[in-house]
C-alpha cells in the first residue's frame, strides 16, 4: 500500500498540516502525470487526494501554486541524490561517473518526476522555466568547485565545464531511457563517464 493510499485510509481524521500538504501532493502528481499541467483540474486533485475543494486551497491557493510545490518537492529530491553523488568520493573520475549514474538511475526509477521536471507542457511559465535554471547552475556550480580544484580552469571556464557535464548526462541518460535500455545502464553509464572524463583529464593542474 502506498503512503498517498494509507493517508486515504484516514481521511476521516484530521492530519496534521504537513502530513495533509503531502497527501496532496502525491495526489498533484498523479493527476499532472496523467493529464499533463493544462488538462489537469483542481477538481480532479481533490478527487484524487479525497478531499474537498476548501481543504485543496486551504493550503494551494491555485494550480500554478500546486505545481510549483510539487515541483520543488522533486527538484529538491534530486538535487539531494546529486550533491550526495559528488561527495561522495574524493577521485574526480569516480565522481564524474557518479554524477552521470545519478541521472540515469533518477531516470530508470523516477521517470514520472523527471518527466514533469523537464518535460512539462508548461515549461514556458517563467517562474517553473526559474525553478529548472536554479537546479542546473547549482548541479554546474557544485561540478565546477570540484573542477577547479584540480585544474587550471577559471572559475567561469569551470562552470562552462560544469554545464556541459551536466546536459551531456542529462541528454544522453534521456535517449537511453527512450531506447527502452538497449544498452544496460551500468555499460551506458561507463561510456558515457569515459567519453566526459578524458576531457576534463586534459586540464590538469599544473604544479
Amino acid at each position: 500500500m502506498t503512503e498517498l493510499e494509507n493517508i486515504k485510509g484516514a481521511r476521516s481524521q484530521r492530519l496534521p498540516r504537513e502530513a495533509r500538504r503531502r497527501q496532496l501532493l502525491q495526489a498533484a502528481h498523479q493527476v499532472f502525470v496523467a493529464h499533463g499541467y493544462h488538462r489537469a483540474s483542481m477538481d480532479e486533485i481533490a478527487e484524487v487526494a479525497l478531499v474537498s475543494k476548501p481543504v485543496l486551497y486551504q493550503h494551494f491557493p491555485g494550480k500554478r501554486e500546486l505545481y510549483l510545490a510539487l515541483l520543488d518537492s522533486h527538484l529538491a529530491d534530486f538535487s539531494r541524490q546529486l550533491d550526495e553523488a559528488i561527495e561522495s568520493t574524493t577521485d574526480n573520475r569516480q565522481r564524474v561517473f557518479a554524477t552521470i549514474n545519478t541521472y540515469y538511475s533518477y531516470i530508470k526509477g523516477e521517470s514520472q518526476a523527471y518527466r514533469l521536471i523537464f518535460e512539462s507542457d508548461v515549461l514556458s511559465d517563467a517562474l517553473i522555466a526559474g525553478r529548472i535554471e536554479k537546479f542546473n547552475n547549482a548541479l554546474a556550480t557544485s561540478i565546477a568547485r570540484v573542477v577547479v580544484q584540480d585544474t587550471d580552469m577559471s572559475e567561469a571556464e569551470g562552470l562552462l565545464a560544469g554545464r556541459a557535464l551536466a546536459g551531456l548526462s542529462q541528454v544522453s541518460a534521456r535517449y537511453w531511457a527512450s531506447t527502452d535500455e538497449e544498452v544496460d545502464q551500468s555499460t551506458a553509464v561507463d561510456l558515457i563517464s569515459r567519453l566526459a572524463w578524458r576531457g576534463i583529464s586534459q586540464f590538469p593542474k599544473e604544479t
